[in-house]
């Protein structure tokens, strides 16, 4: 049992790690801009290229089909914001719930570090701690 709650401590590590995070946030928004660029292409390159090689035999298309290509492009494009949107929220949301768990295990106190230096009780000035004569005033310390 307990090799299976390290198994799964370790998955949540790799999981959020922001090379992981990164890649995934990548392949997401590749997938909804190839929506946007299949689009552009079918309702405008296309189209276009038709006419130019005569493939529609010299047809001309109504408004309302260009109004239709215009809104096929336009709705690819407000979905790929939106999903552009919910991703960022997304990833926003998981960095701060990592952080907070940081900060968290970071919030032990820390050890102060054994001091390296000394005061003359006579001409209180800093010395090392392992002197046994001030080199300022010369001084004799007791140890």
């Amino acid at each position: 049992m307990n090799w299976i709650k390290k198994f799964l401590n370790e998955f949540k590590d790799f999981a959020l790690k922001g090379n992981v995070m990164d890649l995934a946030v990548g392949v997401i928004i590749g997938a909804a801009f190839k929506d946007i660029v299949t689009s552009l292409t079918e309702n405008f390159i296309n189209p276009i290229l038709n006419f130019l090689t005569g493939a529609t035999g010299w047809r001309f298309y109504s408004w309302p089909e260009i109004a239709a290509f215009g809104s096929a492009f336009l709705t690819a494009v407000i979905n790929f914001v939106i999903m552009a949107f919910i991703l960022f929220c997304i990833v926003k949301l998981v960095n701060s719930l990592t952080n907070i768990k940081l900060k968290k295990e970071d919030e032990k106190p820390e050890e102060p570090a054994a001091p390296t230096t000394k005061v003359c009780p006579y001409c209180l000035t800093e010395i090392a701690i392992g002197a046994s004569r001030c080199p300022h005033c010369t001084s004799e310390l007791n140890q």
